[in-house]
């Protein structure tokens, strides 16, 4: 029988509602981030960086981009005969088909997966967050304090704490109580949803809880290990971390990549973020464009003027167009003649002649105001913005757009557009 020290089981599921359009095609790992990654790269290169080389994908929605960029994981060494990469979507059983409804639950319904490589420990991370982190100096912690599951967590902001799950430990790093999302928290330490588990512990804590609606990690399967008196630890992360869960955490992830010594490296030689990529030309850059502190992707050609921005690959950027502060991803034309302030613009965008993104004066977002702030301009992937066009600040476009959505050329400011037959 095969068996493997540990494991990893990794969320990617999520469908990441408060990126908004971004979404609305592509599940939240599978969303590009920093030119030619895509946000999944992230703790699939921690594992194979970690010596981890058994990774089950949990899929559920909009999982197409994700599987095919997956593939059978040849760029992060991951294509092997035992173990390698497995994407596990939710599939139909004789009684029921059942979709994934909790973290937790999703686990469960692939014990078998598991239990094929006979663990001595299950690494269970989320598909949605940006850091590097060697699950190994983890796990090598979890080993040596006998624990039966040890959380990974992160000191945060005292007022910030009530955002997060809190661990609350003794002098040992033992973790004595939690609460989740306290109003007054008695701690700092906040969970990153990064999980070790015995297999033993864990398969029976899934088991005993199976029929809990929802079943989730924080809610369920470790308030159930601690009432049975388990010992679990805290293994305590200092490192970069960013949940990139929010347009503006987003937007703000891919701008420290451009810092002049960014807080994030991309480019270290002993942590390498592994991709899928295409095969592509290298970029153009004509010669009177200019590019000031920006990352442009391979294949991307730049005929006007890119300041402080996350260019994806083969993109195109026409004569005198103005690109600030903003982040356009893969295979998106921008015409001549634009201007982008702040913009978040999808994949395979088309952008007419003399549009004008980002301009006029900040006001809330008339639908979704929790989503669509803080003066970004948002377009879903494969939208056509036509020529002459003026959008506001904290507006979304999503769909193939003509002259007649835009009464006097313009989409005011706080306006969302959303073609119908699109948000699908």
């Amino acid at each position: 029988m095969i068996k493997k020290e540990m494991i990893a089981m990794l969320l990617a599921g999520g469908q990441g509602s408060r990126l908004g359009v971004l979404t609305s095609k592509v599940a939240k790992p599978a969303v590009s981030f920093g030119g030619k990654y895509r946000i999944i790269d992230f703790p699939l290169s921690n594992c194979i960086n970690s010596g981890i080389d058994t990774v089950g994908v949990l899929t559920q929605y909009q999982p197409l981009r994700l599987n095919t960029h997956i593939g059978i994981g040849i760029p992060w060494d991951l294509d092997r005969n035992i173990g390698g990469v497995t994407v596990l979507p939710p599939y139909e059983k004789i009684t029921n088909s059942e979709w994934y409804t909790g973290t937790a639950n999703a686990i469960f319904q692939n014990l078998d997966y598991m239990e094929s490589f006979n663990p001595e420990y299950v690494l269970i991370l989320s598909g949605d967050h940006i850091y590097k982190m060697d699950y190994e100096i983890m796990l090598d912690f979890h080993k040596e304090k006998g624990a039966e599951a040890t959380i990974a967590v992160m000191p945060v902001p005292m007022e910030e704490a009530k955002r997060f799950g809190i661990m609350i430990t003794d002098e040992n790093k033992q973790i004595t109580d939690f609460e989740e999302k306290p109003a007054n928290p008695r701690s700092n330490l906040a969970s990153m949803g990064i999980y070790i588990f015995n297999w033993k512990t864990l398969k029976e804590a899934l088991i005993a809880n199976a029929n809990q609606p929802g079943l989730d990690f924080g809610k369920h399967i470790i308030p159930y290990c601690h009432s049975k008196g388990e010992a679990l630890y805290a293994y305590e992360f200092n490192g970069y971390w960013k949940d990139v869960g929010t347009l503006s955490s987003y937007w703000e992830a891919n701008m420290e990549l451009i810092d002049i010594v960014p807080e994030f490296n991309l480019y270290e030689e002993y942590w390498k973020i592994y991709t899928k990529s295409e095969i592509l030309p290298p970029q153009y850059i004509a010669s009177d464009s200019v590019v000031e502190r920006s990352i442009v992707g391979e294949g991307a050609e730049i005929y006007g003027k890119v300041y402080n921005s996350v260019i994806g690959c083969g993109v195109i950027i026409g004569k005198d167009t103005v690109v600030r502060d903003s982040i356009i991803m893969n295979h998106t034309v921008i015409g001549d003649g634009c201007e982008c302030y702040k913009a978040i613009v999808a994949e395979n965008v088309t952008i007419g002649n003399g549009v004008k993104l980002g301009l006029g004066d900040e006001v809330p977002n008339e639908a979704e105001p929790h989503i669509y702030n803080n003066g970004i301009v948002t377009v879903g992937e494969k939208s056509v913005i036509p020529d002459g066009i003026t959008v506001g600040k904290n507006s979304c476009i999503f769909g193939v757009t003509s002259k007649e959505d835009y009464p006097d050329n313009c989409l005011a400011s706080g306006k969302t557009l959303i073609k119908a037959g699109d948000e699908q």
